[in-house]
């Protein structure tokens, strides 16, 4: 089963009169980059919190944010009503002052100043022991909703992955009937070439010589056996626990080649179609594989 790098979990725990929360989101990246914001009583737990993601999460842009709320019942508003009124009076002495009109909006300006609205993860307190395991609790459960929707979405890409191998792999047998084919009608151009060279005497045994040579240049037999392998590879590597995004990357690369050639050996149109749609294929397993961890 495969993973993906995208992911998302959130966990709150409650603690005596507050809501703690850990909310944690990752993207696609070569390896862990991982930024954290943490509200002030839980900085002194940085490493920590670091060294738990890390030793779960092994690559992905990974964002990662702990705060808590008050429940406090007692308090109507989080406003500060004093001093709201204190910068409502002032903006009306300046806009006399300098005969403005006031703002249309004023509660929109009003709003924007700074401390009118007191958050209570603001307030500075000594971090216990026992808030502190309510806090990891609710690391531990982030990471964890993380990691299940890292699965959910890794077994979506494993069907899509099985899906266009199982496409490559039906296209590429498609090719084998125009194989033949291509081989008489590169003949029959060539001997209606020569035919038309009126009076001109050839040697028909070099000539079948050089046409069997042209024509094994022409042989997309190892390519065919060679990409066939790197199906049943992509496949084999798909099962085999998590952390091979990287592999899957080289073994796409691989068949990539194999489709390149198979294509510059064509020399049919009906092939270099059925080339097209074998790319178009593996192009959408490559943009799916850079999400795989």
């Amino acid at each position: 089963m495969i993973l993906s790098m995208t992911g998302y979990g959130k966990m709150t725990v409650a603690f005596e009169d507050k809501k703690i929360t850990a909310e944690i989101k990752s993207l696609n990246s070569k390896a862990l980059d991982l930024s954290t914001r943490l509200s002030s009583i839980y900085r002194e737990k940085e490493m920590e919190v670091r060294s738990l993601i890390c030793q779960r999460l092994e690559r992905g842009k990974v964002e990662f944010s702990l705060w808590f709320e008050k429940e406090d019942k007692t308090t109507d508003s989080p406003l500060n009503a004093q001093l709201l009124n204190a910068y409502h009076h002032q903006l009306r002495h300046i806009c006399a002052a300098q005969d403005i009109p006031m703002p249309a909006d004023v509660w929109s300006v009003l709003m924007r100043m700074p401390d009118v609205i007191s958050r209570s993860d603001q307030q500075t307190t000594t971090l216990s022991s026992e808030e502190w395991q309510a806090a990891r609790l609710a690391v531990e459960g982030a990471v964890d909703a993380l990691m299940a929707f890292r699965q959910q979405e890794g077994a979506a890409l494993q069907q899509i992955f099985e899906q266009k191998i199982n496409n490559i792999e039906q296209l590429l047998s498609q090719i084998e009937p125009y194989e033949k084919q291509r081989t008489d009608k590169i003949r029959q151009r060539i001997a209606e070439a020569l035919g038309s060279l009126n009076g001109i005497e050839y040697d028909r045994n070099r000539l079948e010589q050089e046409m069997i040579y042209y024509i094994e240049k022409l042989d997309i037999n190892e390519e065919k056996q060679r990409l066939s392998n790197h199906l049943n590879y992509f496949r084999q590597t798909m099962n085999e626990g998590h952390g091979q995004g990287k592999k899957l990357g080289f073994i796409a690369q691989e068949m990539g080649r194999e489709i390149n050639t198979t294509g510059s050996k064509s020399n049919l149109a009906e092939m270099q179609n059925i080339v097209v749609r074998m790319k178009d294929e593996l192009e959408q397993i490559k943009e799916q594989v850079l999400n795989v961890m």
